[in-house]
């Protein structure tokens, strides 16, 4: 078997020399190829004793059939299965599909079309922030709150009006720009800065500086030669372009980037002023929104959407800067932040007045995520899910603050170090010898013990700081924490989210809400929200569908209303947000590689006709659902 705690420590994505999740058939093949998730690309497979197979969160039985498994050799490669690969609209150009662009004129003739089908107004039945106006109505504040009423979780809207939360993510041009295989010279580039307050993949297109220009180079030729076409500089949509200063993954860490979607957006509805094919997309996304029936723009939104005053948002701050980390032993973003260490309170502040800068303590902003999908822990392993602990105990204090907070937790606890050591089974010398480094191996079920309230009490240092920051800037705003990934959700966790923030928010790929893996929440009893869910396939020309599988477009608009249709039903859910509005562009988004058919629309902004009609069945008939069993005041 495949040493899955290693895999985890270490996690390494199949990104191999394209900069893409998963590569296309690299040979002729009628066979299907599996798509690539985690593990090394060069697999020893004498270490491989037997494969496993398991499934999570799926809404039904199933039954699998697994035959014939058997090594062979691959027929020979074709070396030039990635060149001139994607097309100038960013698609795939070696595959047909109907959806496919094929001119200029073609994509502003789909445009025309849909803007005469789009309606733009709010559904009859919502109050002016979407709320549920047909249904009772509870004390107005003049922002949004939180509510149990008669056994479920709710959001209140300003006015009153029971609300929750449908929407959909990524609507900015942050992450629809790919590497291109060329670079600059580093010394025209400029550097990062510890007071920065937005990470570089959440920056704009952000192009290099016309100085930088005339140093151009190829930094990867296999990179470069995926392209079949590339403007220059000079040309008309040269201005697309842009630059990352570094990526997670790939085979690149940093280069120039370039923005197939945002040319299409200027291709699609033209420049009359200035970027004004920029005010059309928001002007049309919002009519889209209000179309589909969506109550909320959900996280990532471009700040400019802020101020639309017809569809609640939600907002997002990086909190970044030069504060300590820690590891859990599966960092898989970065390194954990060390709540403990006093600059990350500075940083949180920093993040908070940003965030206040941009929403202007707007009623229409829902609520604020800080931070995005945190390394907290991960099984099955003690050693994973406690890893925050388990890596800390070997650092000195001197050096970390958390270590110093832990070493203060366990001498209050025990008071002598022989009493620890009767409990651990270990043989630590003093508290000094504990402050400086142990073993942090388990021996006792009291170790593990002990182990789960010092994550609690990390927990508890994390999202109280966080909490505090924020709302030292917007006291009225609701607090939605940290979007906890489902892979990565320690009950310890969850239990100080609960406590200190205002709604827990998690990223669940999976079919839906398995109930059986949920039972906690009962226990929690806090309310609920998903920051990120979504659903791909491969029939429209991408190479890597998403985390969760499709067989075509028409079934990833049956799965995605049904994932929806989980979460309204669960009384401690208050909303769900689609990952994410556009796909990924087909040959990786610049910082990690993604390039997932997760779109409510495609890489020339065409919506996928099954996504739309399933989010306008379920935004349709979304508080009927919810709250239909609810009287409404006399």
């Amino acid at each position: 078997m495949i040493n899955t705690d290693l895999l985890w420590a270490t996690p390494t994505e199949f990104n191999f020399e394209s900069g893409f999740r998963s590569n296309p058939p690299t040979w002729e093949s009628t066979d299907k190829q599996v798509y690539s998730f985690w593990g090394k690309m060069d697999l020893n497979i004498k270490g491989i004793t037997y494969i496993a197979f398991h499934t999570s969160g799926l809404l039904s039985d199933r039954e699998f059939i697994i035959d014939n498994i058997r090594l062979r050799p691959n027929p020979k490669m074709d070396e030039h299965f990635l060149t001139n690969f994607i097309d100038e609209f960013g698609q795939n150009a070696k595959v047909d599909y109907p959806s496919k662009i094929k001119s200029e004129e073609q994509l502003k003739q789909v445009a025309l079309d849909e803007l005469k089908s789009l309606e733009g107004e709010v559904m009859s039945n919502r109050s002016r922030f979407q709320g549920w106006k047909d249904g009772p109505r509870f004390e107005a504040t003049g922002f949004f709150r939180t509510q149990k009423i008669e056994g479920k979780w709710a959001i209140i809207d300003p006015e009153g009006y029971l609300y929750f939360s449908t929407g959909t993510s990524i609507i900015r041009l942050s992450n629809s720009s790919t590497m291109t295989g060329y670079d600059f010279d580093q010394k025209y580039i400029p550097k990062r800065t510890a007071d920065m307050t937005v990470a570089e993949d959440d920056q704009p297109l952000n192009p290099a500086p016309s100085e930088a220009l005339p140093s151009r180079f190829v930094s990867d030729q296999k990179r470069a030669d995926i392209f079949a076409w590339l403007p220059k500089y000079d040309d008309k949509l040269g201005n697309h372009f842009g630059y990352r200063r570094d990526a997670q993954s790939g085979p690149l860490k940093r280069g120039e980037t370039y923005s197939f979607y945002s040319a299409n957006l200027e291709r699609r509805y033209g420049e009359t002023y200035p970027e004004s094919y920029m005010d059309t997309w928001r002007s049309v996304t919002v009519r889209r929104m209000l179309d589909w029936g969506y109550t909320s723009l959900g996280n990532w939104s471009q700040s400019a959407y802020y101020g639309n005053n017809k569809i609640p948002f939600v907002a997002f701050a990086d909190i970044i800067g030069e504060f300590g980390t820690l590891s859990s032993g599966f960092d898989f973003w970065h390194g954990v932040p060390d709540a403990y260490d006093p600059l990350f309170h500075q940083r949180a502040v920093a993040a908070a007045k940003h965030v206040a800068s941009q929403i202007n303590a707007t009623p229409w902003c829902m609520g604020i995520f800080m931070d995005n999908e945190q390394s907290f822990g991960r099984g099955p392993s003690d050693e994973g899910y406690f890893g925050i602990v388990y890596n800390t105990l070997k650092r000195n204090a001197k050096d970390v603050h958390a270590k110093a907070a832990f070493t203060r937790s366990m001498q209050d606890k025990y008071e002598t170090i022989d009493a620890l050591n009767n409990a651990w089974n270990k043989s630590i010398a003093s508290w000094d010898a504990f402050a400086a480094g142990i073993d942090p191996s388990f021996n006792t079920e009291q170790q593990r013990a002990d182990y789960s309230q010092l994550l609690y009490e990390y927990g508890v240092q994390y999202f109280s700081t966080v909490n505090k920051a924020l709302k030292s800037e917007l006291p009225n705003h609701l607090y939605l924490g940290s979007r906890l990934p489902e892979w990565g959700k320690p009950i310890e966790i969850v239990k100080a989210a609960a406590e200190n923030s205002d709604i827990i928010t998690y990223n669940i790929y999976q079919e839906g809400l398995a109930a059986s893996e949920w039972d906690f929440m009962a226990e929690v009893d806090a309310p609920a929200l998903v920051g990120e869910f979504s659903y791909g396939a491969d029939d429209a020309g991408h190479v890597h569908p998403t985390f969760k599988i499709a067989a075509d477009q028409e079934d990833r608009g049956y799965k995605v209303k049904r994932f929806f249709e989980s979460i309204i039903d669960n009384p401690y859910f208050v909303g769900a947000h689609y990952f994410q509005y556009m796909d990924g562009p087909i040959s990786g988004r610049a910082y990690d590689g993604e390039n997932y058919n997760a779109g409510m629309v495609s890489i020339t902004d065409v919506p996928y006709k099954p996504m739309v009609k399933a989010v306008k069945e379920v935004n349709s008939t979304l508080y009927e659902r919810r709250y239909g069993d609810l009287k409404k005041d006399e």
